[in-house]
């Protein structure tokens, strides 16, 4: 089991009352709600092995090189010499150092790469199990990783982590008429605001599907371009062909890393606390008793 921590802890800090608070007043629904999402996750799917993937760069400068306003929109901070700093509640940002401390201490495995998003080591991670991956996130970038063929699906929240939708290629099939590669491919030709993709002017889901449907892949809707018998209306033509330095680039942008590399790890399960020493303290500092127990005890059975 993968998770997208950061998807996860901004869910819990939005869908927990900021009244959660820690003995000194601090906020810490944020940290509350993760422990709580996990502590679920455990009972209702049980693996064996689970990751909590890291962003250790939100926003890479690959991908802005590549495309500038890729996630443009989002950036509070710019800097010279390190990654931007990504507009975070103001109770939000305390709270994500607590999270890897009490992470940490438990033993759960938090990995992530310099340069790279927690997608990109989702990304590597997938591609290098050789059994079956289960991958928790509200990101649905991260949709192009569904493979039946080696049980890859996504388990999507929809309220909380208890009701998951389960996204599997049937489920792609029937919403949106692609399989994995394919959700990236449609994604490219739509774009996404959210992530300052800007997409083919002109071209929305439904008809970046019918494209895809009808010449194979991103490079048969590009070598359609080329042919003038290819029954592409002379406005997809046009516009197609205009957005040919986007569409050059896009797919690297869009399509998460599968070769980042990773230190090595233990993605085992803890069945006790790796510091519990320090673990103790970050529950007294923090006020985690009850979600912290809650968990340990999952764990502990």
């Amino acid at each position: 089991m993968l998770l997208d921590t950061a998807s996860l802890y901004f869910r819990a800090y939005f869908g927990v009352p900021d009244s959660v608070r820690a003995p000194d007043g601090t906020p810490v629904n944020a940290v509350r709600g993760l422990l709580e999402f996990i502590t679920r996750l455990v009972q209702d799917h049980q693996p064996d092995d689970l990751v909590a993937c890291w962003d250790n760069d939100w926003r890479p400068q690959w991908r802005v090189d590549l495309i500038p306003s890729y996630k443009a929109h989002r950036v509070a901070v710019e800097t010279e010499t390190g990654p931007d700093e990504e507009e975070t509640p103001d109770t939000l940002a305390p709270q994500v150092p607590v999270i890897a401390d009490v992470l940490d201490a438990l033993g759960i495995a938090r990995i992530g790469a310099d340069g790279y998003e927690a997608d990109d080591v989702i990304g590597t991670l997938t591609a290098r199990a050789t059994g079956p991956v289960d991958i928790v996130t509200g990101d649905r970038d991260l949709y192009q990783l569904v493979d039946d063929a080696r049980a890859r699906r996504v388990l999507y929240p929809l309220k909380g982590v208890g009701t998951l939708q389960l996204t599997d290629e049937r489920w792609l099939h029937e919403k949106y008429g692609v399989d994995g590669p394919g959700y990236a491919q449609m994604a490219v030709l739509r774009g996404d605001p959210s992530d300052g993709l800007p997409g083919v002017p002109g071209i929305g889901e439904k008809t970046a599907v019918k494209l895809l449907d009808s010449f194979g892949d991103l490079a048969g809707v590009l070598a359609a371009v080329e042919d003038p018998t290819s029954k592409l209306t002379p406005s997809q033509r046009k516009r197609l062909d205009e957005a040919r330095p986007y569409l050059a680039v896009a797919p690297t942008v869009v399509t998460v890393a599968s070769d980042v590399p990773l230190p090595v790890f233990d993605p085992a399960l803890p069945s006790a606390p790796r510091d519990p020493v320090a673990l103790e303290a970050l529950a007294q500092r923090w006020g985690l008793g009850n979600a912290l127990g809650r968990l340990l005890t999952t764990l502990g059975t």
